[in-house]
């Protein structure tokens, strides 16, 4: 076991393929090799770009962390690679020279602000429901919903998982046929805001995802993307509990 470098765990939870708990069961269980050497001690250390380390045989890459922001456009699947050819966020971020994963995901038809980054341990704390990160969409709803109707969403409509709720609501505006809403939520259930329209009887028509946390679309059109800034990725570390710029090894 070296006792130099940085632990194991670390480094794969750097390299976005999972966080640093996640990390630990995979090296436990057998399923990490340094230098093509089994480990499973979770004391293990090694040298960032001059060991080799590989998780169920493929070498993991050990780049510099990088969060951005990517304006998902719709009918685009949250997804490296799409089996069935459809536009996926892996074509819209080749031009990034390391690799970046999606945290959490936006349906097909839902455009909208998604982050992106290689920092597995940021990454796995954004989607715990522990924390919370509160996330900011504009709805579309099918008709005109009564006030009561939207009370509804505040209060809560119950879904298989449970009650789900909006933190806040905000009416946009009426259309002839149509209603726009701003909602927040912190809960992030599988195609929740499509669930809680059809609880109230107004189907989602359109969803785009304006804020996550800090972060905005400011500036961004529909598959751009831009890196975050040293005060948001702060500010991110802060909302799940981690301490930005620590200099430790894990």
């Amino acid at each position: 076991m070296k006792s130099t470098g940085v632990r194991l765990q670390k480094i794969i939870a750097r390299s976005g393929r999972a966080s640093r708990r996640e990390a630990e069961k995979l090296i436990v269980s057998g399923k990490v090799t340094v230098n093509d050497i089994t480990v499973t001690e979770l004391g293990t250390r090694a040298i960032p770009g001059v060991d080799i380390i590989k998780v169920n045989g493929e070498e993991i890459r050990t780049e510099e962390l990088t969060y951005m922001v990517l304006y998902k456009p719709r009918f685009c699947v949250t997804t490296m690679k799409d089996p069935q050819n459809r536009r996926c966020i892996g074509d819209l971020l080749k031009k990034w020279p390391v690799r970046l994963y999606p945290v959490g995901r936006l349906d097909y038809d839902a455009e909208g602000l998604l982050m992106c980054t290689n920092d597995g341990e940021l990454s796995y704390r954004l989607q715990h429901p522990k924390f919370g990160v509160e996330k900011v969409y504009e709805v579309k709803l099918s008709g005109n919903p009564s006030r009561e109707a939207l009370r509804k969403l505040l209060k809560g409509v119950k879904l298989e998982e449970g009650i789900a709720r909006a933190d806040k609501l905000k009416l946009i505006r009426y259309t002839e046929r149509n209603c726009w809403i701003q909602i927040t939520l912190h809960q992030g259930w599988n195609r929740q805001i499509k669930r809680m329209g059809q609880a109230i009887g107004h189907p989602v028509l359109k969803i785009k995802r304006i804020g996550y946390g800090p972060l905005t679309l400011a500036g961004l059109r529909a598959g751009e993307s831009r890196i975050l800034t040293q005060n948001e990725v702060k500010t991110l570390y802060e909302k799940v509990g981690l301490r930005y710029g620590k200099k430790v090894d894990g």
